[in-house]
């Protein structure tokens, strides 16, 4: 039966695991909890191929408990409760130690089926999810676990792991390797962070490159053809998806033009245009905003003809567009003023409309007093009269500060030239 690499590599010893340093290197605290053998209920965060399979592994050989394995996948309510069935039996006389893969898949039921036997202590259970945990796991489960997030693995953490695939390999078959510069190095940086990705692709060249003699050639132009996208980690619904939108509207809110157009394009290789376009149209309005108006106009030309033009070449006008948002002066204060006025209206903070303001434009009005002293702006010199806007119960609330940019101080200069600073 054919047996992985990958698997047949698997580390049994927490020094060889590759990556995650920051929770299982020396003096670490996932790392100390194992090595005390005394295993909380955890929770494994983080994208596929970065050890935490592997970890679960090395903790089931530290514990005297008997390790059950599930797959929420194709797991069912049966499979729980015939783990269950094996508690306080001879089969499990210090418990069990589950592990539960893609728990994301169980359901609030499923989930809450293992609560008991997980407070009773006859469960110990360690779940793995490549989903944020706090949205995909409840947080009944969720309270009595600890989560540990697992991160994709460096370009040169994963060569590590390419370096003994390829050694492994060349002494099982007893074969001489011959490897082109850069071909291990493109592997390692082209599997995305993904060990099980990185070793697939050493075993499938390897299998490519035998000539039948005793030698294996491996090179660049092989390594690229096995290894490509396969870099991309995108899933429209999932946390990559919010983390590049994120990451890319941080990017231009903090000027990096670099940055901007690096997240631009990642997006846009996982084919997420809508996104793309509906991004750089928020960034144009909370970003920008009133330090340079006229971006919203040049970004929804730019959207527009991205739309049209679809992709690839979609990717032109909205770098375009991001080159223009990263690198235009920032204001968020139109953001902030609605944001305090939306804070007040939802909680509550209204007030009745003044009656001067109310309308006027049908019969009988007048006799409520509606519009009686309303006094038209236009009719008085540079188009401005003081009189009360804001209810009676919001007199004197300041929802709008002017921002420090040329364009809006310009406006409040010529505002104070008409009204005075003191209104």
């Amino acid at each position: 039966m054919f047996h992985p690499l990958a698997d047949q590599l698997r580390p049994t010893r927490l020094e060889d695991v590759v990556g995650q340093a920051h929770i299982l290197g020396p003096g670490a605290v996932l790392r100390r909890i194992i090595e005390s053998g005394h295993i909380p209920n955890l929770i494994f965060y983080g994208p596929s191929g970065v050890g935490k399979t592997t970890v679960a592994n090395l903790i089931a050989r530290r514990t005297r408990r008997k390790l059950c394995r599930l797959n929420a996948t194709t797991a069912s309510a049966q499979d729980i409760r015939d783990v269950v069935a094996q508690l306080g039996t001879m089969m499990a006389p210090e418990g069990i130690l589950l592990y539960l893969d893609e728990i994301q898949y169980f359901n609030k039921k499923q989930q809450q089926s293992l609560l008991e036997h997980i407070e009773n202590g006859g469960i110990t259970l360690i779940a793995a999810t490549t989903e944020n945990p706090y949205f995909y796991i409840y947080n009944a489960l969720l309270s009595r676990a600890t989560v540990f997030e697992f991160r994709a693995v460096t370009p040169e953490a994963v060569r590590a792991a390419v370096d003994r695939a390829a050694a492994f390999l060349t002494e099982r078959d007893g074969v001489t390797l011959e490897a082109e510069d850069g071909a291990w190095d493109h592997v390692a940086a082209a599997c995305g962070g993904d060990v099980r990705k990185a070793i697939n692709a050493v075993e499938l060249l390897f299998a490519a490159g035998a000539d039948g003699t005793g030698r294996v050639r491996i090179t660049l132009d092989d390594a690229k053809a096995v290894t490509q996208r396969s870099a991309m980690r995108y899933d429209r619904d999932g946390d990559g998806h919010y983390d590049l939108l994120s990451a890319f509207q941080k990017s231009i809110r903090g000027s990096d033009p670099d940055a901007a157009v690096h997240y631009l394009a990642r997006i846009l290789a996982g084919g997420d245009l809508p996104s793309a376009c509906r991004r750089l149209l928020v960034i144009a309005a909370e970003d920008v905003g009133l330090a340079h108006p006229q971006a919203m106009a040049v970004v929804k030309a730019c959207v527009d003809a991205a739309l049209q033009l679809g992709l690839p070449e979609a990717q032109l006008p909205l770098a375009e567009a991001a080159l223009l948002l990263a690198t235009a002066p920032k204001s968020n204060s139109a953001a902030m003023a609605i944001a305090a006025a939306s804070a007040d209206v939802q909680a509550g903070r209204t007030g009745e409309v003044p009656d001067h303001l109310k309308d006027a434009h049908y019969a009988g009005a007048a006799a409520l007093g509606r519009g009686l002293t309303y006094r038209y702006p236009h009719d008085y010199p540079d188009h401005y009269v003081a009189q009360q806007y804001l209810p009676d119960a919001l007199q004197g609330r300041q929802y709008y500060t002017y921002g420090p940019n040329r364009t809006e101080q310009a406006a409040r200069r010529y505002w104070e030239a008409v009204r005075g600073p003191s209104e």
